[in-house]
């Protein structure tokens, strides 16, 4: 794998200990930070630094498909995360009996030369992989339309139910919020992809046509802080930027409803913590989110503020619809994929690519 923002990391660590504890022999290959991240010496596997960074390198790229090619050699199967370490993996199996599998984590960027170069990376996977595994539907059929031989949706295990720590009272009483004050909670970076100006869009749209007392907060932190909190001072809504916060689980406890505004998703942790905590979900119609959270949220189009904003209002201004909603998140969370799951779903892809 390559560099992870935390979830890629984190499946990998799970899979990786199950196959290790069934008594198969694992070698990790990751940039040195990401080894010592995830600890994936203590799972009992081998592991190999691998020189790769989010951005292309040349020389370093090179070197890293030396060092696949090398320690891969021999292997029974080879299984990469992500675009740039699955193109990398493809050219340096090239001439070896060894299968390959990839795991994609995310779709394409857009437009721009990140966007060109993800196109180009995609495409390497489509014709040298034996088999890809996206995270969601959009990513399986962009590779089955550039040509891959297989492809099929990911398995990645849902996080354990969150603990919580503090009651809804003595959340809003930290918040500096009054107690029958409603709260909106989005759990997000602050970055393009989780488009939150539509979050501050909405609830402007929101507060113009109905007198309602909320406040939403995003628990994140990103490149995007900045302009972000220069818009909402701007337009006087009252969205506030809490930053990195280590008290999730409590926030989104507390909510009266969970909201998500992303452009993009694969399978979102955000959402999935919020399933086993009951939340009502109100949340953007991107990527995997539906195939995530099924009937148990309110989706609206990407980008589209004044359906979020009705969306918003409904399950604001109606008990009866957030009861259902909870209701519906709690069944959903009990069926949300589990760390056994993975490991099967695994074991299922290296054995078809085996046989």
């Amino acid at each position: 794998m390559g560099t992870s923002a935390g979830g890629t990391g984190r499946h990998v660590h799970d899979v990786v200990s199950g196959l290790v504890g069934g008594g198969h022999d694992v070698v990790v290959l990751a940039p040195p930070g990401e080894l010592d991240r995830f600890d994936y010496a203590g799972t009992g596997a081998a592991t190999v630094a691998l020189g790769v960074s989010d951005r292309p390198h040349p020389v370093r790229d090179a070197q890293a498909v030396s060092a696949l090619r090398s320690v891969c050699r021999g292997a029974d199967v080879v299984h990469a995360h992500g675009a740039r370490v699955g193109a990398l993996a493809t050219l340096a199996l090239v001439g070896q009996d060894v299968p390959l599998v990839v795991t994609l984590h995310n779709a394409s960027p857009g437009g721009g030369l990140a966007g060109r170069v993800h196109a180009v990376l995609e495409r390497v996977v489509a014709g040298g992989a034996d088999l890809v595994l996206g995270v969601s539907a959009d990513i399986v059929e962009t590779q089955r339309r550039l040509g891959a031989s297989r492809a099929e949706l990911a398995v990645i295990a849902a996080p354990p139910p969150p603990t919580v720590t503090r009651d809804r009272w003595a959340v809003r009483h930290d918040l500096g919020i009054e107690p029958r004050t409603l709260l909106l909670v989005t759990v997000a970076r602050l970055a393009p992809q989780k488009d939150l100006d539509l979050l501050v869009d909405a609830v402007g749209e929101m507060l113009q046509r109905h007198d309602i007392d909320v406040v939403a907060v995003v628990a994140g932190d990103g490149p995007d802080r900045e302009r972000l909190q220069a818009r909402i001072d701007s337009s006087g809504v009252p969205v506030r930027l809490l930053g990195q916060r280590s008290d999730v689980a409590d926030l989104i406890a507390a909510a009266d409803a969970v909201v998500s505004t992303a452009r993009w998703e694969g399978q979102p942790v955000g959402l999935q913590e919020a399933l086993h905590a009951g939340a009502a979900i109100v949340a953007t119609d991107a990527g995997g989110t539906g195939a995530v959270v099924g009937d148990a949220a309110i989706l609206v189009p990407v980008g589209d503020v004044a359906s979020m904003a009705r969306a918003l209002t409904d399950v604001l201004l109606h008990g009866a619809v957030r009861d259902d909603l909870r209701s519906r998140s709690i069944a959903r969370g009990g069926e949300l994929p589990t760390s056994a799951d993975a490991l099967e779903a695994a074991l299922t892809a290296y054995r078809s690519v085996l046989a």
